[in-house]
């Protein structure tokens, strides 16, 4: 018998396919703006000026000093460009780091914001913003931070450096993990996780034979809009939690931190929720969900231990405490133990199960 659950609907608007980045001043249009502030990070800034200038006379400007964790003294510093620009919306270009930024200035403006992603980490599908402020990220959700509108262009991800590539797709796959096992999961979501699970795992072998594989980078990128879509409608747990104690206390890259924690969160709440769980064994195979990722994640060069990004053994009891201080929902019950012993699972590299 099919459980009980809510659906609340999807209300950002996508436009998916190949050139579609040339849509960016229709929709802006659409939303009834006439200036927008175009947002990227600086390495991005070339790309972010040639997107203003197709926008023409919509465009109030560049602002391309979007970077990562979102610390709020950048968003100070783009709020300041953005109402002296007389924008009324941003259009924000890249991966995380600008997407939070433009959330960053929604939330605190009312902007519109039109996404165009060119990675697969997935925040651009989801009401949650995450912030740093002396040493820590805090996290919240609101209907005000979720975009209005995400183009997803695969023209723009074939240039994804490969590294990236396999990283953020490990970030995105951390998403579908926890919504298969979220409280307020439904069928809807579950559905598109499944689909993301095989999408990734047939694609990205793919993109590593060639990173200008035009189908490959498609079904990649649909997996992506999946995974964020996980995101941004049912709750996240401890993977996400522990993610964001390394990215905002110890200034870990994002999407590696992701990947690398990804086998070792999964395991841990395998254990507590192997049936919700079995999606992603049946998809990897490996025997179990946390070593099926594991095992994924080694053949596509995923990094392996939280010590190949500079994470000292010694940081380890910090970030169980972190990790710890509140309490939040999680399939399996959280305490400083069992958190340090997956940590240290994490720190060696060595896969779950061994």
């Amino acid at each position: 018998m099919m459980e009980n659950f809510v659906f609340p609907g999807l209300t950002t608007r996508v436009v998916f396919g190949a050139g579609t980045m040339s849509r960016a001043g229709e929709e802006v249009r659409r939303l009834g703006h006439s200036k927008v502030l175009v947002l990227s990070t600086p390495h991005q800034k070339d790309d972010a000026d040639k997107l203003a200038a197709s926008l023409g006379d919509l465009a109030a400007g560049v602002f391309a000093g979007a970077t990562m964790h979102t610390p709020v003294e950048v968003t100070e510093t783009a709020l300041e460009a953005y109402r002296a620009s007389g924008a009324t919306a941003v259009v924000s270009l890249g991966g995380g780091s600008t997407t939070g930024l433009g959330k960053a200035i929604a939330v605190r403006t009312g902007a519109d914001q039109v996404v165009i992603p060119t990675t697969y980490a997935g925040s651009e599908m989801t009401d949650i913003l995450g912030e740093t402020a002396m040493g820590e990220k805090t996290t919240r959700r609101s209907p005000d931070i979720r975009p209005e509108t995400v183009i997803y262009d695969v023209d723009l991800t074939l240039s994804l450096p490969l590294g990236l590539t396999v990283t953020s797709a490990m970030n995105a796959i951390a998403h579908a993990m926890e919504a298969f096992y979220a409280p307020d999961r439904n069928p809807v979501i579950v559905l598109m996780c499944r689909d993301a699970m095989t999408a990734f795992r047939d694609g990205i072998p793919r993109l590593i034979q060639d990173p200008h594989d035009r189908a490959a980078r498609a079904q990649a990128l649909y997996a992506a809009w999946c995974c964020s879509t996980a995101l941004g409608y049912v709750s996240m747990a401890l993977h996400h939690k522990l993610a964001h104690v390394f990215g905002g206390s110890f200034d870990t890259p994002h999407a590696e931190t992701h990947a690398i924690l990804l086998p070792y969160t999964t395991a841990f709440n395998e254990q507590a929720v192997p049936d919700l769980l079995r999606p992603i064994a049946e998809a990897f195979g490996g025997g179990s969900a946390g070593g099926g990722i594991w095992d994924f994640a080694q053949s596509v060069g995923a990094p392996l231990s939280l010590k190949a990004i500079g994470i000292e053994e010694s940081d380890l009891d910090r970030a169980t405490a972190i990790a710890v201080k509140n309490a939040y929902a999680n399939p399996r019950p959280i305490d400083p133990g069992s958190i340090r012993e997956l940590l240290q699972a994490a720190w060696e590299g060595r896969r779950p199960g061994l």
